[in-house]
């Protein structure tokens, strides 16, 4: 007994520190072959942060400068700002009036933990350009020189950190729409590599060395290959030698094709929800205004998700194998709007009863029922959930086809302490009797998980 145990010692030890001096290369079949992360997967839902410059005007999205100057003007925006501004107003006058006066970094991260997210991604720079922390290579396009006159990425890091126990993540664009040194590189067809050498390397490196997010959301990839913008170059040196290279994840948008090929999980798309078991990590990013991931100003109740919808996309985004990711998008001074918050905060209501369905699951061998199209499920392992997203309050039954019973079958709801009713057969598949359920005594508003133990 004692050989055995010294000899798995000495296996583990060996282990350790193979893993420990493995080195990634950097291209994409090295890359590729490094393990996702277990807390990303069993983190499940995140909270995306859209916030910057854009903020100020808040009127259209997030894409407010590009749809005012960018190759094909919007018409909206246009009249926009011939009506509200004079003329030889530019969009870096705007810089001064985003103030984030009302920024309260410890607020923040409250609403992020009360809604039952395991992580947050924030807007370190857009594709205007504007960083979010004092850039030495944004020069007077930074929140410290212009602005508020502070490190916003910095302080809603500590915050988190300090007040929570959720993961600190980084969105970074790595183009930028004027910037006259990406210009002049889009001009030479990238065979120059001046903005990615001076600027976006630099800029990326710093980001990680300072603020340590386990996140790196990249964007603004499209214009040009991953060669230019030496992304499995970056992403190597973040696997073997950053101060995140145990924990760090990384999504697909490093270049023209690496979307949904490449990257620690996938996005493929915005509001990317295939509805079906992928076998590769994927992320479902979608904001709560249907409209725009930045502020706007003329937001109205409609325009938001329901926390219907809000749970129908994370229940069937949890159920296929994905992470969700939902974005808000704050003011100019600083502030969550209130119908955001309210959603967070019913998110986490629901998350706080129906948390074991989603939390460190995995996929069942069926994601959404086959007599059912109402019910998606996850399982734990041992247990199978099944979560309910429309009540049947004129037949008060649930028919499932896909679960078999066995003779140690248990079928409970979370949130409801009493004993359900239940019949099985070969004809009409598992039926869950709630004639007798009390609807007043069960906890959950919006939707409903039955825990089916020993289930086949």
């Amino acid at each position: 007994m004692y050989k055995k145990s010294l000899g798995a010692i000495f296996l583990l030890i060996f282990f350790l520190s193979y893993s420990h001096n493995l080195k990634y290369e950097p291209d994409w079949s090295s890359l590729d072959k490094r393990p996702l992360p277990k807390w990303y997967d069993d983190a499940k839902i995140g909270i995306f942060i859209h916030w910057g410059v854009f903020a100020v005007p808040g009127f259209r999205s997030e894409w407010f400068w590009w749809d005012w100057k960018g190759d094909n003007p919007t018409q909206d925006v246009v009249d926009f700002m011939k009506k509200n501004y004079p003329p030889n107003f530019a969009y870096a006058d705007f810089a001064p009036e985003f103030k984030a006066e009302f920024f309260n970094p410890q607020q923040w991260a409250s609403v992020f933990n009360a809604s039952g997210a395991k992580y947050v991604v924030l807007t370190s720079k857009h594709h205007e350009g504007y960083t979010l922390w004092p850039s030495e290579y944004s020069w007077n396009w930074n929140s410290n020189d212009v602005g508020p006159h502070r490190d916003l990425v910095g302080d809603l890091a500590d915050a988190i950190r300090k007040n929570t126990s959720l993961r600190f993540g980084l969105y970074h664009s790595l183009y930028e729409w004027f910037n006259p040194l990406y210009l002049s590189d889009k001009n030479q067809s990238f065979t120059k590599q001046d903005f990615v050498n001076y600027k976006i390397l630099p800029s990326l490196h710093q980001i990680v060395n300072k603020y340590k997010p386990e996140v790196i959301w990249s964007d603004g990839d499209w214009d040009a290959p991953y060669s230019y913008w030496n992304s499995t170059e970056f992403i190597a040196w973040l696997y073997n030698e950053s101060p995140v290279k145990e924990t760090v994840v990384v999504n697909d948008r490093w270049g023209y094709g690496v979307m949904c090929n490449h990257g620690d999980f996938y996005t493929c798309q915005d509001n990317y929800n295939p509805g079906k078991l992928i076998e590769h990590k994927w992320e479902n990013c979608m904001p709560l205004d249907k409209a725009s991931w930045g502020f706007r100003r003329n937001l109205k109740l409609g325009d938001v998700l329901t926390i219907e919808e809000v749970i129908t996309s994370l229940v069937e985004t949890i159920s296929c194998g994905g992470n969700i990711l939902i974005n808000i998008g704050p003011t100019k001074e600083g502030s969550i709007p209130p119908i955001f918050e309210e959603r967070l905060r019913q998110m986490g209501d629901w998350l706080s009863i129906n948390g074991e369905a989603i939390y460190e699951t995995k996929p069942w061998r069926v994601q959404n029922d086959t007599k059912n199209s109402d019910v998606w499920y996850t399982t734990n392992g041992k247990t199978v959930y099944a979560i309910l997203l429309k009540y049947p309050y004129k037949s008060l039954k649930v028919e499932l086809g896909a679960p078999k019973s066995t003779e140690a079958t248990q079928i409970d709801i979370l949130g409801y302490n009493q004993s359900i009713q239940w019949i099985d057969s070969p004809e009409t598949g598992l039926i869950i009797d709630l004639q007798n359920v009390d609807t007043s005594l069960i906890k959950s508003k919006w939707a409903w998980t039955f825990k089916l133990s020993n289930v086949a």
